[in-house]
C-alpha cells in the first residue's frame, strides 16, 4: 500500500492576527498560555507586512500546523498579508487537513462574514487597490464569509484570561492523541485513508457500522487506534473499548464496558453508575440516541457483546460511526454489517515488512540479505511476528540471526503462539480437530479432497471449514487450503506439546523419523489417530506387515513415496477410515472388522486380484485402483452399496468391468480412462446420481443404456473409444451441458433423441472420419418439443465425413447457435436458411474442398472462414461473395474476418467504418480495409 501523503506536522498551532491590534495585549497572553501548556505555536514576529504576497515561510508554517487560530480584530481585513494568510488557511481546511478556530476580538462575527463596518471599509479599499472584480479580492471575501461562519469565541469586554484558558483547554483536547498506536506504525496511514473512505464521514444520515476483520497479530487493534486518533475530534463524543472479548468474560465485564461507553462519551461531572446489563442497555439508548458518536469495539469475539454494547444503530445519533474489530467475520454478518462495510486487514507487503523489521531490528552493522529474506519469509508479512522477530534480533550478529531463525522454525515464539491460540481455543471440538489436521497434514492440498478424507473420519468438514475461514485461521483460494506459516506452526506446536519426547503419545504423526520410531516399537498405549507421511521423493521404510495393527486408534493412514521392503501389510486396525498407499500394495491388507473403512487408495500398486474379503467393506465410499497395470478383472462391488467414486483409470490390462457397477445407486464418479483393453461393460447404468463418466481411450464398443434421468451429469467426454453408436436413452442426460466426442473412428451417427437435451450448450464431434450424417429433427419419433437443442451455442463437426448440412434447415433447432464449425467435411452447399440464423456470429467452412456455393450469410456474422475451398474458386459467379460483403455492410459490423481462396472485386461504402481482412491462401493476395 502507498504511504500517506500528508505533510509532516511541526507546529501544534498557527496564529493569524493583525499585529497592530492585538500583539501587545491579547496575543501576548495567549502565546504565553499556549507555551506553558506545552503547545508548540507559530506566531509571526514581524512588526510590518512586507508586501501583498504571503511569504513561503508562512505558507510552509500553515501546512505544517495542526490547528489555525484566526484572531479577527477591527483592522484585520485592512491587511492584504492577513487576508492571504486567511485564504491559505481556509484552503487547507477545505482539504480536511487543518482545524480552524476563530476568535472574534471586539468585532461581531456578522461584520466578518457580511463585510460590514470596519470589514466593509477595508474590503472597499482592497477593491480600489486590486479592482472590484479582482479574483484575489473575491477569494478573500469568500474566506472571510466561511471563517466568519465557523463556531469560535467572541470577546467584547469580558475576562480575557478566562477566554484564553478556554482556548488552551479546547486546543489541548484537539491535540490530545489518547491512544498509543505502535512503536513503528508502518503501513498504518494508508490503511486509515482506505477505512475513512468506507466510513463515509461526509454523511450524517443514519448510523454506519463497519467491521475490521483479520487474523490475530495482523494489526487490527493498531489500525483501529490510529483511526480513532484521527477521527475522535470530529464527533460529539468518542470511546475506544479495548479487549472487549477478554474484559466481558470477567465478573461484571459487560457492565464495566457499558459504563465506560457512557462516561467516555458524555463526560459527566460525576461518573454514571450502571447496576446491570439491562440497565446499561437502556442508559445507552436513552442518553446517546441524539449524540453523534464514534465508538470502537476492539477484539469482539461473541455476538452477545455486540448486542449489549451496540445492538442497533438507533441507539446513537445520526452521523455516528461504530467500528468493530474481530477475528470472526461471522459475528459481523450476524450483526447485519454488510460485506461492503467489512474491511479485511491483510498482511504487509514485502516492502513494508522489510521496513518494519529493520526498524525493530536496528543494526549498527550489515546483515546478509539472505538472512533478512529468511526472517521475512518466517514472518510472512505479519506485523506481530515482525515486531517479535525484530526485537529478538536487535543488535545481534549474523550467526545469531541464523541460529534464531532456525530455532523459531522448530520452536515457535510463545508471544506469537499465544495470540493465535486465542482463536484456536474458541473453536468447538470439531473445529479444533479439523484445524490440527490441516496444520499438520493438509495445508496446500485441495479442499475437496481434504473434505472427503476428514468426513470419512467422522468430522463435519463443511461446518469446520466455514468457521476456520471466518476465524481467519485458514483461507481457501482457488480450491486450495491456505494457512499462514505461523498459524500452522502454532497448530503443529499444539500437537507436539501432547508429548515432546514420545511421538507414540501424540495424536498425529507426519515426520519420517517419528513414524519409523513408532513402527519399530511394541506399544501397548499408542495414541496415534492419524499418520500422513508424504515425502518429496521415494524412500524405503522397513515396515513389519503387522506394524499398524497395534495402532488401535488409527483412523487415517496416508503414505506417499514410501517403499516397503516387506512388500505389503498383512493387517490394519479396525478403526481405520481412510487408507492410502499408492504404488506399494500387492494385495489389499486384511481387516478383522473392515466395516468402518470409507476411503481406499492403492493406485499404482501391483495388485492382480482382489481378495474375497472385499465383500465385507460395507461403508466403502471411495476406491482408487488407477494405474494398477496388472489388474485384469474388477472385483464384485455389489456388497459395497455406498460407493460414490470409483477409479480404474490407467489399468491398461483391465479387460472387463464387473456387472455390479451398473447397480451402485450412490455412484457419482466412474473412471475407466486409459483402459486400452477394456471391451466388456454392463449394458445398462442404473446409477441415478452419476455425475462424471470417463471412458476415454478404451476399447469397448457399446455405450450403456441410461434408463433413468441423471440430474447431476453435466459433461460427457468420449475420446479415442471404439463406440459405434450412442443409445436413444442419451436423452436421459437431462442436465448435460457439454458433449465432446473425438477420434471415435467407428461412430457413424448420433441418435435423433439428442435433440431432447434441453441444457446442452456445446457439442463437439471431432475427427470422427466415419461420421456421415448429423441426425435430422424430423427423424424424432415424437417431435413434440418447441425447439430442438434449444440451449446449444457451439456446434463443431470438424473433420467428419458429412456430405450435406440439411440439419441446419430447420430454424426451430438450436435457435441460439452462435458458433458453427464445419471444417474438413464433404459438404457441397450450405442451406439458404442459414441467412436467417440471427444468433450466428462465427462460421468456419475451411478445407471443405467440395463446397461450391455460399448463400447469403447471417446478418450478425463477425467471423467467417473459408480457406482452401477449391470448388468455390472454380465458380466464376462472384455474386455470393458480394452478398457476404453487402450483408456485413448492412449490419454495420465492426470487425469481420473473411478468409477466401480467391480474390475479391473492389467495393465501397459510405457509412460506419468496417475493417475487412481478406486472406487468399491459394490465389493472389487481396486485402481491403475500408476507412
Amino acid at each position: 500500500m502507498a504511504s500517506s501523503s500528508k505533510p509532516k506536522r511541526i507546529y501544534d498551532v498557527f496564529v493569524s492576527f493583525r499585529g497592530t491590534d492585538v500583539r501587545n495585549n491579547f496575543l501576548g497572553h495567549l502565546g504565553k498560555a499556549l507555551d506553558r501548556s506545552g503547545i508548540y505555536t507559530f506566531i509571526d514576529t514581524k512588526e510590518l507586512e512586507k508586501g501583498d504576497q504571503i511569504s513561503p515561510a508562512l505558507m510552509k508554517a500553515i501546512e505544517e500546523s495542526c490547528i489555525a487560530i484566526i484572531v479577527f480584530s477591527e483592522d484585520y481585513a485592512s491587511s492584504s498579508w492577513c487576508l492571504e494568510e486567511l485564504a491559505k488557511i481556509m484552503e487547507r481546511k477545505e482539504q480536511k487537513d487543518l482545524t480552524v478556530l476563530p476568535v472574534f476580538y471586539k468585532v461581531d462575527p456578522k461584520e466578518v462574514r457580511g463585510g460590514r463596518e470596519s470589514y466593509g471599509r477595508a474590503l472597499a479599499k482592497q477593491e480600489s487597490k486590486f479592482g472590484k472584480d479582482s479574483e484575489k479580492v473575491n477569494i478573500w471575501k469568500k474566506a472571510l464569509f466561511d471563517a466568519g461562519s465557523l463556531s469560535g469565541w467572541h470577546l467584547n469586554d469580558g475576562d480575557e484570561s478566562k477566554l484564553i484558558q478556554e482556548i488552551v483547554n479546547k486546543i489541548s483536547t484537539y491535540l490530545d492523541c489518547p491512544l498509543w498506536v505502535a512503536k513503528h506504525p508502518v503501513g498504518i496511514d494508508s490503511r486509515v485513508i482506505e477505512l475513512k473512505s468506507i466510513l463515509s464521514l461526509e454523511s450524517n444520515d443514519g448510523v454506519l457500522m463497519v467491521g475490521l476483520w483479520g487474523k490475530g497479530g495482523i494489526g487490527k487493534t493498531c489500525l483501529a487506534k490510529a483511526l480513532y486518533n484521527d477521527l475522535f475530534r470530529k464527533f460529539e463524543g468518542a470511546c475506544f473499548l479495548a479487549d472487549v472479548g477478554e474484559t466481558s468474560k470477567g465478573s461484571g465485564g459487560l457492565v464495566i464496558l457499558q459504563k465506560k461507553i457512557l462516561n467516555d462519551i458524555l463526560l459527566p461531572p460525576q461518573k454514571l453508575k450502571v447496576s446491570n446489563v439491562d440497565e446499561g442497555i437502556n442508559l445507552i439508548q436513552r442518553r446517546l440516541c441524539r449524540k453523534k458518536v464514534l465508538l470502537i469495539l476492539d477484539d469482539v469475539d461473541a455476538l452477545c457483546q455486540l448486542d449489549t454494547l451496540a445492538r442497533k444503530g438507533e441507539w446513537f445519533g445520526n452521523g455516528s460511526r461504530i467500528v468493530v474489530t474481530t477475528r470472526n467475520i461471522q459475528l459481523l454478518t450476524c450483526h447485519k454489517i454488510d460485506q461492503d462495510h467489512v474491511y479485511e486487514v491483510k498482511t504487509l507487503d514485502n516492502s513494508q515488512a522489510c521496513e518494519l523489521l529493520s526498524k525493530h531490528a536496528f543494526q549498527t552493522h550489515h546483515i546478509r540479505r539472505d538472512l533478512v529474506d529468511c526472517a521475512l519469509q518466517y514472518a510472512k508479512g505479519l506485523p506481530l511476528a515482525l515486531e517479535v522477530l525484530g526485537s529478538l534480533l536487535c543488535g545481534t550478529t549474523e550467526d545469531v540471526w541464523e541460529s534464531t531463525i532456525k530455532n523459531l522454525s522448530r520452536n515457535p515464539d510463545k508471544t506469537i503462539n499465544n495470540v493465535f491460540k486465542v482463536s484456536f481455543d474458541g473453536l468447538d471440538e470439531n473445529g479444533k480437530e479439523i484445524f490440527l489436521h490441516i496444520a499438520c497434514f493438509f495445508k496446500g492440498w485441495t479442499s475437496e479432497y481434504v473434505k472427503k478424507v476428514l468426513n470419512s473420519c467422522d468430522h463435519e468438514t463443511i461446518a469446520g471449514f466455514d468457521i476456520l475461514v471466518k476465524r481467519s485461521l485458514i483461507s481457501i483460494e482457488y480450491g486450495i487450503l491456505k494457512m499462514h506459516d505461523l498459524i500452522q506452526a502454532m497448530g503443529i506446536d499444539i500437537v507436539n506439546q501432547e508429548c515432546r519426547h514420545d511421538p507414540g503419545s501424540r495424536s498425529r504423526l507426519w515426520l519420517y523419523d517419528d513414524v519409523v520410531d513408532v513402527m519399530s516399537r511394541d506399544m501397548e498405549n499408542c495414541h496415534v489417530k492419524a499418520i500422513v507421511l508424504v515425502l518429496p521423493k521415494p524412500r524405503e521404510m522397513r515396515i513389519n506387515p503387522d506394524a499398524f495393527a497395534k495402532l488401535k486408534w488409527l483412523k487415517l493412514l496416508i503414505l506417499r513415496n514410501i517403499h516397503d521392503s516387506f512388500q505389503g501389510l498383512r493387517c490394519l486396525p479396525n478403526e481405520l477410515r481412510w487408507f492410502e498407499w499408492p504404488g506399494c500394495a500387492h494385495q489389499i491388507p486384511k481387516f478383522s472388522s473392515p466395516q468402518k473403512l470409507v476411503g481406499l487408495d492403492l493406485s499404482g500398486g501391483n495388485i492382480t486380484r482382489v481378495l474375497k474379503q472385499f465383500k465385507d467393506f460395507q461403508n466403502l465410499t471411495f476406491i482408487n485402483f488407477s494405474q494398477c497395470e496388472l489388474m485384469v478383472h474388477m472385483p464384485d462391488l455389489s456388497c459395497s452399496p455406498n460407493l460414490k467414486e470409483l477409479n480404474f483409470g490407467g489399468c491398461k490390462n483391465l479387460e472387463e468391468a464387473h456387472e455390479s457397477i451398473a447397480y451402485l445407486d450412490k455412484l457419482k464418479v466412474l473412471k475407466f480412462w486409459g483402459c486400452s483393453k477394456l471391451s466388456v461393460f454392463p449394458n445398462v447404468l442404473n446409477s441415478e446420481n452419476l455425475q462424471h463418466l470417463d471412458f476415454n481411450f478404451t476399447k469397448f464398443e457399446r455405450f450403456p443404456d441410461i434408463p433413468h434421468k441423471l440430474k447431476g451429469f453435466e459433461e460427457l467426454s468420449l475420446v479415442a473409444t471404439a463406440i459405434k453408436e450412442l443409445p436413444e436413452s442419451i436423452e436421459n442426460l437431462v442436465a448435460l451441458k457439454r458433449m465432446r466426442i473425438c477420434d471415435c473412428m467407428n461412430l457413424r451417427q448420433l441418435p435423433s433423441s439428442i435433440y431432447k437435451l434441453q441444457n446442452l450448450e456445446e457439442l463437439d464431434v471431432l475427427d470422427c472420419s466415419n461420421f456421415i450424417e448429423f441426425p435430422k429433427y424430423e427423424d424424432l419419433a415424437d417431435p413434440c418439443m418447441e425447439a430442438g437443442l434449444p440451449s446449444l451455442r457451439n456446434l463443431s463437426l470438424w473433420g467428419c465425413n458429412l456430405s450435406e448440412a440439411r440439419f441446419l434447415e430447420n430454424l426451430s433447432c438450436f435457435p441460439l447457435l452462435s458458433e458453427l464449425d464445419l471444417q474438413e467435411n464433404n459438404i457441397t452447399i450450405l442451406p439458404t436458411s442459414i441467412s436467417k440464423r440471427d444468433s450466428l456470429s462465427r462460421l468456419d467452412v475451411s478445407n471443405c474442398h467440395q463446397l461450391q456455393e455460399i448463400p447469403e450469410l447471417p446478418p450478425f456474422l463477425t467471423k467467417f472462414f473459408a480457406a482452401d475451398c477449391e470448388s468455390l474458386q472454380k465458380n466464376e459467379d462472384l455474386i455470393p461473395i458480394h452478398h457476404i460483403v453487402r450483408a456485413c455492410l448492412r449490419a454495420s459490423i465492426d470487425t469481420l474476418e473473411v478468409r477466401f481462396s480467391l480474390p475479391l472485386p473492389p467495393f465501397s461504402r459510405t457509412h460506419k467504418p468496417t475493417h475487412i481482412a481478406v486472406d487468399c491462401m491459394l490465389g493472389p493476395l487481396c486485402v481491403y480495409i475500408l476507412q
